[in-house]
């Protein structure tokens, strides 16, 4: 006699349904992606980014789109992401300003330090310390003469609590040089008053300062990056001129909502690493950018860097972000 079935017909044809289901949606990812950006369209933050996305395409042969939701200094986006499925079909573009989220006193929708997963860290800004020609450009030179010259060395930032100020606080600290912060609405606004020697330095990109510096209207006291430009080998790092560690670099990378599985964030972040070697994109954004492409452990311990490094400079300094 056949011994019967212990088997329910009905899961049967349950398992058949969710196995056909998975074969139908294939592999990751199996339909478009958004990349959310958190601030206003036309930033420096999108033409990069962009152009990681469109590769991040080709590659995968899917479509990566991107949206705009800013407002609430990136907090809008970032509280949007933290609440998307952590199925990968959501992913956000940060910038330098993710290490401050942390630091914020503000109260925040999310779980500042539990709602992302970090993917990769695509890359770094070149920059520099832009000064006023009145101002010494070796940075020995700087340190004595600001030193020598208390209250008369105006350092402009775009903000209070921006990276620009975080970043002059911790040049401050590092040499010993005595400076005063201005404090701007816009980056914008700079300029203009750094050219007229209102103001006698400020933190930029290597895009936006080299114009000056080949008119000589502007020079630098050196890279703000570890290591120098190949591109311009003979301006030296502040590094290699005594303030050890010094970096200033706005960067950008790829999160993810947290408890994405690992399967999709390693693929992303491997495919990412292919995305910054290829030939179109380092002819497009090497001159820019330092292009890296991070493993999501590397990514995760430069920000947390960056955090209790700033964590220091605002308790130091005492500086408040949300003012």
């Amino acid at each position: 006699m056949r011994k019967s079935s212990s088997v329910c017909p009905a899961f049967l044809f349950l398992a058949g349904v969710a196995s056909l289901v998975n074969a139908q949606q294939g592999p990751y990812p199996n339909k478009p992606v958004t990349v959310i950006l958190p601030v206003t369209p036309s930033s420096s933050q999108e033409t990069e980014g962009r152009v990681h996305i469109v590769k991040l395409s080709e590659q995968l042969n899917q479509q990566f789109v991107i949206d705009f939701k800013p407002g609430g200094s990136t907090t809008i986006g970032l509280a949007y992401v933290a609440r998307s499925a952590p199925d990968g079909y959501t992913l956000l573009l940060v910038s330098a300003s993710y290490s401050l989220v942390p630091l914020r006193s503000i109260e925040l929708p999310f779980d500042r330090l539990n709602a992302f997963a970090p993917i990769s860290l695509l890359s770094k800004r070149w920059g520099i310390i832009m000064s006023h020609p009145s101002m010494p450009t070796a940075v020995t030179d700087f340190i004595a003469y600001a030193k020598a010259n208390p209250g008369k060395v105006n350092f402009a930032t775009s903000g209070v609590g921006s990276q620009q100020h975080l970043t002059g606080a911790w040049m401050a600290e590092a040499s010993g040089a005595s400076m005063t912060f201005v404090h701007y609405k816009s980056a914008a606004q700079i300029i203009p008053d750094l050219l007229s020697g209102r103001v006698h330095l400020t933190p930029v990109t290597l895009t936006t300062g080299i114009p000056h510096l080949k008119s000589g209207k502007l020079k630098t006291l050196g890279m703000a990056n570890l290591t120098r430009n190949p591109a311009f080998p003979d301006i030296p790092t502040l590094a290699e001129q005594g303030l050890k560690d010094f970096e200033y670099a706005s960067w950008q990378g790829v999160v993810a909502p947290a408890k994405t599985p690992a399967s999709i964030i390693n693929l992303l972040s491997s495919e990412l690493a292919k995305v910054v070697k290829s030939p179109d994109v380092v002819k497009r954004l090497s001159h820019e950018t330092q292009l890296i492409g991070s493993t999501p452990e590397q990514f995760a311990r430069h920000v947390a860097t960056e955090t209790e490094r700033w964590r220091k400079m605002i308790k130091e300094a005492g500086i408040t972000l949300d003012e």
